[in-house]
């Protein structure tokens, strides 16, 4: 077994430990490994590991991996970055989970681009929970709006809804946060629209989204190790 690999199974083991401690089965909480920076080489290692859900930021990085691994049909593509109007293509073509959807625009265009005759694009409504100028997302209060209009589109299917916590934050202030984020989804389902998905957890704050509901945790260095941002 690799490192990488190594690394993995260590995620795994932490995740199952947490969904334990929160009186939930493992099988409840689904791992997307985030793949962003890292070569193709590494999402291979890692998929034949087990793995099938990537996550990635940069468009054009992603656009790449897509066609060296081609040879994985069930792969499947988390976009977890924001998405330019003259990237939308490329996610409608290509990806099977967007959890950034921010801007009604952005939805339309997308829905337009992707073929009938592939499945809804499995979409989340991206919520800026602590209202923090340098990070993309709806306020929360204007969450619930945003993801009923994006459910009337074709072609894209509003599963829930995704967040980034303030960094820093000390456990209070994340179950804060990620409570936040779960009345929204009751709020969400009140309004309309079936909805189970959080998107909310990374590597430093894992244990705490699991014990308050995620349903997505997006785990990158505690998988693939840290990253090197030259973009």
């Amino acid at each position: 077994m690799s490192g990488l690999q190594q690394h993995y199974q260590t995620v795994l083991r932490d995740l199952a430990q947490a969904a334990e401690a929160a009186g939930r089965l493992k099988e409840s909480v689904r791992l997307v490994a985030v793949s962003k920076t890292f070569p193709a080489e590494d999402i291979r290692e890692i998929y034949a590991a087990g793995q099938r859900d990537f996550g990635e930021n940069y468009i054009q990085e992603w656009y790449g991996k897509t066609q060296a691994l081609a040879d994985l049909p069930d792969i499947v593509w988390h976009i977890i970055g924001d998405v330019q109007s003259n990237k939308t293509k490329y996610v409608a073509e290509r990806a099977h989970w967007l959890h950034t959807v921010g801007r009604l625009k952005t939805a339309q265009r997308i829905s337009n681009q992707r073929l009938s005759e592939m499945p809804p694009l499995q979409a989340c409504i991206e919520v800026n929970i602590a209202a923090e100028e340098a990070k993309h997302g709806v306020p929360p209060e204007e969450a619930v709006a945003l993801a009923v209009e994006v459910a009337k589109l074709p072609n894209i299917e509003v599963r829930g809804l995704m967040c980034v916590v303030k960094a820093g934050s000390n456990d209070e202030e994340l179950r804060r946060q990620f409570a936040t984020m779960r009345q929204l989804l009751a709020d969400l389902n009140a309004a309309g629209v079936k909805a189970d998905v959080l998107s909310m957890g990374m590597s430093g704050d894992m244990r705490i989204a699991v014990e308050c509901g995620a349903t997505h945790v997006r785990i990158g260095s505690a998988i693939f190790g840290q990253r090197g941002y030259s973009k």
